[in-house]
């Protein structure tokens, strides 16, 4: 699928040479720039859910606690 954006001359340079100066092409730049961004915001609602589920019970275990309860899983 092609997309087409339009940016004024002065935001097309910048980020021609932001691309450039780190070794990508404008249209991988832009890509993983959206790819990101979508990542991050989905990654930011996994964790407002996550604490929201820890505000509500606020049980936690360490790190050694969840290890031994899946070795028990286990047998």
């Amino acid at each position: 699928m092609t997309i087409s954006l339009r940016f004024n001359e002065n935001d097309a340079q910048l980020i021609k040479a932001y691309a450039s100066l780190h070794g990508m092409s404008v249209s991988e730049f832009i890509r993983t720039s959206v790819l990101d961004r979508i990542e991050d915001e989905h990654d930011l609602k996994a964790y407002d859910t996550a604490m929201e589920e820890y505000r509500k019970d606020p049980i936690s275990f360490s790190h050694k606690e969840i290890m031994q309860m899946l070795a028990k899983e286990d047998q």
